[in-house]
């Protein structure tokens, strides 16, 4: 079993960069969920835990003791930029252990093959989170909040759902992860409900994570959908849906 641990950058009173009406520790917990969600439902030998699942504050110093705790084999930090630029970079750690160095050779292009937008380069940094992970670490800048068109792609829900699967390719890539035999390439997704206005899907993913779920929102036009889970298998989805409707809530499967 291959231990991957994912870190959405920032949370709680720390928003991350800002621009463009978005705010950076959204987008990163949306990427780095849908990333979990694909890892296990496409892939039979990965296991994964994140720094944080909703929009709390957790430092620096916690992410990582968490991952190295844990003894995971990878801890990926999921982060997009800001300062004007355009395009696509990652970091690993100055020291360049060769573990960092051979999975940023594979995620980074895998990553590229997704967006297809400007590549800024695979580079190094003294980052925190990649100086005091044990274990081979990386850290992606996935596009700028702040120039107006790399904002108009974030703010696209199928964009962010690229992002996250460049993200897996290559992490399967680098890891060799095993897919499952009951998935056919589709993810079905569940959905608790969808509003225009955010004020009522906060209600509805606050009721949610009450009752134990982790829930997201996710805007898509003019509605604010809030999902629970995605899977690679309809069944295991089916079976959610089930469940949330047993206490009470409006949930289908959708496919987006």
């Amino acid at each position: 079993m291959v231990k991957i641990f994912i870190d959405p950058g920032h949370g709680g009173n720390d928003p991350g960069a800002v621009g463009n009406g978005m705010q950076e520790k959204n987008l990163t917990l949306s990427i780095a969920t849908q990333i979990r969600d694909m890892l296990v439902s496409e892939y039979e030998n990965a296991e994964v835990r994140m720094s944080r699942t909703g929009d709390t504050a957790v430092s620096l110093t916690e992410r990582t003791n968490m991952a190295n705790n844990w003894g995971a084999d990878y801890f990926l930090s999921v982060h997009i930029n800001a300062g004007g630029g355009t395009g696509f970079e990652s970091y690993i750690h100055t020291s360049q252990t060769s573990g960092s160095v051979r999975a940023q050779n594979i995620i980074h292009p895998a990553i590229m093959q997704q967006l297809s937008e400007r590549d800024r380069g695979k580079k190094t940094a003294n980052f925190a989170v990649l100086r005091t992970s044990t274990m081979p670490a990386i850290l992606t800048e996935n596009l700028f909040i702040d120039h107006a068109n790399d904002a108009a792609k974030l703010r696209d829900p199928a964009f962010l759902t690229r992002v996250a699967r460049g993200h897996v390719n290559g992490l399967a890539q680098a890891f060799n992860l095993r897919r499952n035999s009951g998935g056919n390439g589709t993810i079905y997704r569940v959905q608790a409900g969808a509003f225009s206005q955010r004020a009522n899907a906060e209600a509805l993913q606050a009721r949610l994570q009450a009752d134990g779920y982790e829930a997201l929102i996710f805007q898509s036009g003019s509605l604010y959908r809030v999902q629970v889970g995605a899977f690679s298998v309809k069944a295991n989805a089916e079976a959610l849906v089930a469940e949330l409707k047993s206490r009470g809530y409006d949930a289908i499967v959708i496919t987006v």
